[in-house]
């Protein structure tokens, strides 16, 4: 698999991506095996995590994979810290707090570094720049290699990323920034990957097939057995994009599958791997058949025309102030 540079950084990753929100809860040891497996045999690097994924269990569970299975140096491993089971306040961005979660998420993963840490989202109560040394201790100590975020709007991006720039060689700078992106929520163009390309911050799609619905599944009000859509606790992460302008999205986005000879899956991956400003989109597969097919993407890339069709098709609406006021 090609590897790709993360943001003004040295470090390379697969341009691909291996998630595991469902690790430890919906995805046994069992197939988390040939999960790994399947993905590294496939030249794939990075494997996203956090602390919360599975109240823990996702990274301990690739913890014990990691040596048994695949060689630590082998894999690039990214988790987060941040998220808190408050209802009051989801995220915690204070010093303590952070240092403490990467402290423990290193003993869940059974290493004494992780190769990417980010700050899982914006913590509106702590300073920012309290925040981010918590991003610099980590580096300057050598648990982490690289530091990024996760869920930043663009002003925050635009001021953390330039936070850290204005002292180089005693703050780290942010490498990635992880965020959701497809064909079904384009909304990170308006603000945040322009600051992500101004800054050299790689981004890191999240749900990069539009939580499932880009492969298909759900066209014509289907809920196939076991999918996300069928599942209690996951439904109401797919209801959004079961609307009617998902429904015209997906319909293109077949059309042009059929019109290559390749599946929804493998449109909808290609487009948004081949985005601007883009490093690896991260795939969440549930089964290693569902990787598979993901990873068959290596070989595709989308004619142009194709490009601007499936962009025409899902262009989200981009006014004042996001559109040059001169034209308006």
């Amino acid at each position: 698999m090609e590897q790709r540079h993360l943001g003004r950084t040295g470090l390379r990753v697969s341009r691909i991506g291996l998630g595991t929100l469902t690790w430890g809860r919906d995805t046994n040891e069992h197939d988390a095996v040939d999960l790994l497996k399947t993905f590294w045999e496939a030249g794939g690097t990075l494997v996203d995590t956090a602390d919360v994924y599975g109240d823990g269990e996702a990274e301990y569970l690739l913890g014990r994979l990691i040596e048994g299975l695949v060689p630590r140096r082998e894999l690039v491993i990214s988790t987060k810290a941040g998220g808190v089971p408050d209802p009051d306040r989801r995220f915690d961005g204070s010093r303590g707090h952070l240092l403490a979660a990467l402290d423990a998420s290193l003993d869940r993963l059974g290493t004494d570094y992780v190769d990417l840490w980010h700050l899982h989202a914006y913590d509106p109560y702590t300073p920012l720049e309290e925040t981010l040394q918590a991003l610099d201790i980590a580096v300057s100590s050598g648990r982490a290699r690289y530091a990024g975020v996760c869920n930043f709007c663009g002003w925050q991006l635009a001021k953390a990323g330039t936070w850290q720039l204005a002292a180089p060689g005693t703050r780290t700078r942010l490498a990635g920034t992880q965020m959701e992106y497809s064909l079904l929520q384009r909304g990170v163009e308006r603000e945040v990957l322009p600051a992500a390309l101004d800054l050299g911050i790689g981004l890191l799609p999240s749900s990069p097939l539009g939580r499932g619905v880009l492969t298909g599944k759900y066209r014509g009000d289907a809920l196939p057995p076991g999918s996300r859509g069928a599942l209690e606790h996951l439904a109401p992460f797919v209801a959004p994009y079961l609307d009617d302008t998902a429904s015209r999205i997906v319909d293109a986005v077949a059309t042009a599958a059929d019109g290559l000879a390749v599946t929804p899956l493998q449109v909808a991956l290609a487009w948004v791997r081949d985005r601007p400003g883009v490093t690896a989109p991260i795939v969440g597969a549930r089964t290693a058949q569902q990787l598979t097919a993901a990873l068959s993407v290596e070989a595709l890339s989308l004619p142009d025309e194709i490009c601007r069709a499936l962009d025409d098709v899902s262009a989200p609406e981009h006014r004042y102030p996001d559109h040059d006021w001169s034209t308006l």
